[in-house]
């Protein structure tokens, strides 16, 4: 699995609507509160042009894209926290993801209600972030307690982990999210254990109506989430969820043909996959061979012998070496041995870099 993107929102803000459309899931969405309560999950392969073209090369048996899985969370309401709207259960599905897609309404209409009763968008973001702030803080003065007990012993790490805990209080106590704070990787680590919820990155996806997209014209809701969404220094989508849904019902040309009349030039998913990569600092590499040709999601950075283990645990432990080409030099070449003639196809370490686009094979011993 590429990546795990929960969808958050009030209610009655898009959040199912555009669920639906992008994973034609079927899930559940109507002009009313809570909706949605358990989460609905779909599971959405990841289009990529260069598997196709690989596949033509390589001939496989089979064919695997890398998938993203979207989680529609219910809407969250002030006070879910507290539990509200039986917030509690919904912040504990976002706490299992690896990014949050935070839909804003950015558009008026007569026939759908706003839980609020008026259009605010950022007052509509402020009051997610802050139930998210507030859940986090409740986590950190719980670990505060645990940790003061501790301190009796006189170890050090209490002392550090004490330490940790109040920078981290002083943030969410100034309605700042964590992942705004400045931490080491350290710091980073010890974290993963408290599963905050604002740790977490955040896209923002600004839903907008047919007609904004029609009149290809700004709207001052919109400018107003883009400019929230700099200041948090974080990525920011505008898409239609209503043109989504009628994207959805429509196959190959006649798919094409309809975003074409409305000047679009990406559907939502697209868009979606794009900026949660970018968020998250994804690549995606590729193995290739008679039976199967395959994409694989993994971070940026990553070693040999990491993305190695993205196939299988055993061919990260047991990890000699990889054979390497890159894509654009293999579709140039025709073919791996003309790729190998044309000194293309390299032989690469344990501390060789995985690039986007790279075409493996991992040779490992158990």
């Amino acid at each position: 699995m590429g990546m795990k993107c929960g969808i958050v929102g009030l209610p009655n803000v898009g959040k199912s609507t555009l669920f639906n459309a992008i994973t034609e899931a079927g899930a559940g969405a109507e002009n009313y509160p809570f909706c949605t309560i358990d989460p609905n999950v779909g599971i959405v392969d990841v289009p990529d042009q260069r598997l196709h073209k690989l596949t033509e090369i390589i001939e496989p048996q089979e064919t695997i894209p890398t998938a993203i899985e979207f989680v529609d969370i219910a809407g969250l309401v002030k006070g879910a926290s507290k539990g509200e709207g039986l917030g509690n259960k919904f912040l504990s599905h976002i706490r299992e993801v690896d990014a949050i897609v935070h839909v804003v309404r950015c558009f008026e209409s007569k026939n759908i209600t706003h839980v609020e009763g008026d259009l605010d968008p950022i007052r509509d973001i402020e009051t997610i972030n802050m139930e998210l702030i507030l859940a986090d803080l409740a986590t950190i003065e719980n670990r505060m307690e645990k940790t003061e007990r501790m301190l009796k012993s006189g170890e050090q790490k209490y002392k550090d982990d004490m330490l940790l805990w109040k920078k981290v209080k002083n943030s969410l106590e100034s309605a700042q999210a964590v992942r705004n704070l400045s931490l080491t990787e350290e710091e980073k680590e010890k974290l993963k254990d408290c599963h905050l919820l604002t740790i977490k990155p955040v896209l923002y996806v600004a839903n907008i109506g047919e007609e904004e997209i029609k009149s290809n014209q700004e709207n001052s809701y919109l400018q107003a989430v883009k400019d929230y969404a700099q200041q948090e220094d974080t990525e920011m989508i505008t898409v239609s969820a209503e043109i989504e849904a009628e994207v959805a019902e429509l196959e190959g040309a006649a798919k094409e043909l309809f975003l074409e009349e409305l000047g679009v030039e990406e559907s939502g998913l697209d868009k979606l996959i794009k900026a949660g990569y970018k968020l998250l600092g994804l690549i995606t590499f590729f193995t290739a061979g008679e039976k199967e040709v395959r994409a694989w999601t993994v971070k940026k950075g990553s070693t040999a012998p990491e993305a190695a283990g993205k196939i299988h645990s055993d061919m990260e432990h047991g990890f000699i070496r990889a054979e390497v080409v890159s894509y654009e030099d293999l579709v140039k070449a025709g073919s791996f041995a003309e790729s190998r003639e044309q000194g293309k196809l390299r032989l690469e370490g344990k501390d060789y870099i995985v690039k986007d686009g790279d075409v493996c094979y991992f040779r490992f011993n158990v």
